[in-house]
């Protein structure tokens, strides 16, 4: 078996060590507006719609923007469960993700300023299966935590600057 996850980790140490500059990546992602609450997301050659159930004023033609939260999230954890499993050498024969996040609108409408307006708690299951042991697994999920981007951003704190120009 190859490990093409290994090999792409290998030569991207080697880019980054000929110049550290080529370790920053710049990730782009611009939006519409759509419907009455709703977006068009571009990132890239990709187009992502977001919308929100009826009860916050939308049609529920796409998943609300917290979904694609939660989406990111398991994407990122499958990712680098995969990516980690090849650095560790760990089999893994079964890998599934789900996650579900607990928000109180207080926040999210100005009900309430004392409540966040974003999850509260999000919780996360992990199911893995193959030969390895019970403890290799454990070290596979200790280097997924350390290393999914998604999951830095949410216990990590990110400086976000906001720039707004009007016509």
């Amino acid at each position: 078996m190859g490990t093409p996850l290994n090999d792409i980790a290998d030569t991207t140490a080697r880019a980054v060590a000929d110049d550290p500059a080529n370790a920053l990546v710049v990730f782009r992602a611009s939006g519409t507006p759509e419907g009455t609450v709703g977006s068009a997301i571009t990132l890239g050659k990709h187009t992502v719609r977001v919308d929100e159930p009826p009860a916050l004023g939308g049609a529920d033609t796409a998943p609300n923007p917290v979904e694609v939260y939660l989406a990111s999230l398991i994407a990122c954890q499958v990712v680098t469960y995969r990516f980690w499993a090849q650095r560790l050498g760990i089999t893994v024969d079964e890998l599934s993700v789900s996650a579900e996040g607990d928000l109180d609108v207080r926040g999210f409408f100005g009900l309430d300023d004392s409540v966040r307006a974003g999850f509260q708690a999000v919780r996360v299951t992990v199911r893995i299966g193959g030969p390895d042991t019970a403890q290799r697994y454990a070290e596979l999920q200790q280097a997924v935590d350390a290393h999914c981007p998604v999951l830095d951003l949410t216990t990590g704190r990110t400086p976000v600057e906001t720039t707004l120009i009007t016509d």
